[in-house]
């Protein structure tokens, strides 16, 4: 089983390094529109972006789950066969989403911009993931600390939500606008919320292991942490949809579960640093690093999201970069720093000896990614601010050409800070990816 881990974790890391890279090019296309316009435009440039981007996040999150729950907490796979198959059908949907790009056979939307289609063997892999996940954990685990509810209720909700996501296939919500438009923000920000889930599950778990008490796991808070989680997964995608008709109780509602967001979380964390000796540090210092990363990403995320929450502000930043930040600062600065502290954790487990010969790599890579991404993120946001006062406040008007002439000068900035985060994720993904081809020990 630790082979299949370890090859859904090594197509995650190529799948950072590939989505850094179509960023990075991307950023290029947005400064000079006509840079690669010939082979791939920014209109499937982006898709392939972000389709990256996400894959890397679903597929560390479950190589994580299959090796903590048959290495650390050793319990037996239900499955090995269902986890291959799992795994194969990734490999060929991950083909299948890039041919669809380059041959320009798409149709999706947002996320999902590839082929509807395939989004059928994708829902058939997860279905595949949640018999294993379950059959593994029930019949093994009485008492299950919240990392595991939380992996189990991610795997289960993203079940229902992908399906929802092709509910526009449907004739009763594609032919009536509202409908549509509600339930494709609706599903999106609920997929959101479930691999928050996974990730944010992998995080509590590192936190038990690198400090080696289960309590952490199972404590009131950790608990309280993951019916918020549950609550904001199916209800805090409502702050998106403030500009759709409903009802006042709606917009309400999703106003006070996105003033909830993360705070459980920057509590635990820190009742977790204060309570971890120096030995424990030490033993996982890169792991400690990216966990503590997270620490300050987070409290710069929920930063900007209680204020673009609040729906006379949401109402001047919707559609702005500032919502671009907000996007990017999670999925890079939570999501992607708890996933690569978990990945970190994994190889020093398994290949220590190897990954301290890349320290002179890997610690000016550290610094390098989280100081280009608070550079990347402060000129989306000040871009973001311009475009409002462009929309909103300017009382002689002017062209859109001329309101990008103007936030020029940060896109150039912003476009550097990207190459900066290229190459700190290539300083930290290659010694990775390098000590993952060795035999483990």
């Amino acid at each position: 089983m630790k082979k299949i881990a370890s090859i859904f974790i090594t197509l995650s890391l190529l799948a950072l390094i590939a989505g850094a890279i179509f960023g990075a090019l991307a950023g290029i296309q947005y400064v000079k529109p006509d840079f690669l316009k010939e082979v791939i435009a920014f209109n499937k440039m982006r898709p392939f972006h972000v389709s990256t981007v996400l894959g890397w996040i679903i597929l560390c999150s479950t190589g994580g789950i299959y090796y903590y729950l048959t290495e650390v907490l050793k319990l037996k796979l239900f499955s090995k066969k269902l986890a291959a198959a799992h795994l194969i059908l990734f490999i060929l949907c991950a083909i299948a989403i890039y041919v669809s790009f380059f041959t320009g056979n798409m149709g999706g939307r947002e996320y999902f911009a590839y082929a509807p289609i395939i989004s059928v063997p994708i829902l058939l892999g997860w279905m595949l993931f949640g018999v294993n996940y379950f059959k593994t954990v029930v019949k093994q685990v009485k008492s299950w600390p919240v990392y595991l509810w939380m992996w189990g209720t991610g795997i289960g909700f993203m079940i229902y939500h992908l399906g929802e996501t092709n509910f526009w296939l449907i004739p009763y919500f594609r032919e009536n606008f509202i409908k549509d438009f509600a339930v494709q923000w609706k599903s999106y920000g609920s997929l959101a919320g479930c691999w928050n889930m996974l990730v944010y599950g992998t995080a509590i778990f590192l936190m038990s292991k690198v400090k080696d008490d289960d309590n952490i796991g199972r404590g009131k808070k950790a608990f309280f942490f993951y019916f918020l989680g549950l609550f904001n997964l199916m209800l805090g995608w409502a702050h998106h949809t403030y500009i759709v008709p409903t009802q006042p109780w709606v917009r309400y509602l999703a106003y006070g579960v996105s003033m909830t967001e993360w705070i459980i979380l920057i509590s635990i964390i820190i009742d977790w640093k204060r309570s971890l000796s120096t030995e424990k540090k030490k033993l996982n210092d890169i792991s400690y690093k990216f966990l503590m990363a997270t620490d300050f990403w987070v409290f710069f995320n929920l930063f900007v999201a209680l204020l673009i929450s609040i729906p006379y502000i949401n109402l001047f930043t919707h559609g702005t970069h500032i919502t671009v930040a907000h996007s990017m600062g999670t999925t890079i600065g939570i999501n992607t720093t708890i996933l690569i502290a978990s990945v970190f954790y994994i190889v020093n487990r398994e290949h220590r000896e190897v990954l301290n010969k890349f320290a002179s790599i890997i610690k000016p890579g550290f610094w390098i990614f989280n100081v280009s991404l608070g550079i990347f993120l402060i000129c989306l946001l000040m871009g973001g601010v311009e475009k409002s006062v462009w929309m909103y406040f300017t009382d002689e008007p002017s062209t859109f050409g001329q309101m990008q002439d103007k936030i020029q000068p940060y896109m150039y900035v912003f476009l550097a800070a990207g190459f900066g985060l290229l190459l700190g994720i290539l300083m930290l993904a290659v010694p990775m990816l390098t000590c993952l081809t060795k035999k483990s020990k």
